[in-house]
């Protein structure tokens, strides 16, 4: 008796397989490729995650901006002074947005500080809170 299956079929033409003939093809396999997904091939395609079509929509001509609420930026405040970003002249504080990687800065939170401001944009809740405290917001565009 063999000890494994090479030296079983050893001489053997098909090697188990039934006739010459079954193991022909794709179709003995289910298919190429993505055949059968939904049917005999549903798990396998299920387990690697794949979809059916197209999902979603981005626009190519669409722009995303680094952003950050005034609150957020007021609160660092006091680190950025100490670690050279923010510069401190009398009451003011003076900061540049790009160097802590801000384009855009947003009117969320409440300002403590009187600040002066340089980003790309700012939102009109944003300007009205750095005024409000007695600083400036200036746009760099």
């Amino acid at each position: 008796m063999p000890v494994n299956k090479r030296s079983k079929y050893r001489g053997s033409r098909t090697c188990g397989g039934g006739t010459h003939k079954n193991r022909r093809g794709a179709g003995n396999r289910g298919g190429r490729g993505a055949a059968g997904w939904r049917d005999h091939n549903f798990t396998r395609f299920y387990l690697l995650g794949k979809t059916e079509g197209k999902h979603g929509f981005v626009c190519k001509t669409s722009y995303s901006w680094e952003v950050m609420d005034i609150g957020d930026i007021d609160q660092m405040v006091p680190e950025l002074v100490a670690r050279g970003i923010a510069v401190q002249e009398g009451d003011v504080i003076s900061l540049d947005a790009a160097q802590i990687g801000v384009e855009k800065v947003l009117g969320g939170g409440q300002v403590n500080h009187k600040l002066a401001i340089t980003a790309e944009a700012f939102s009109a809740s944003a300007v009205a809170k750095i005024e409000e405290k007695g600083g400036n917001a200036i746009s760099s565009e």
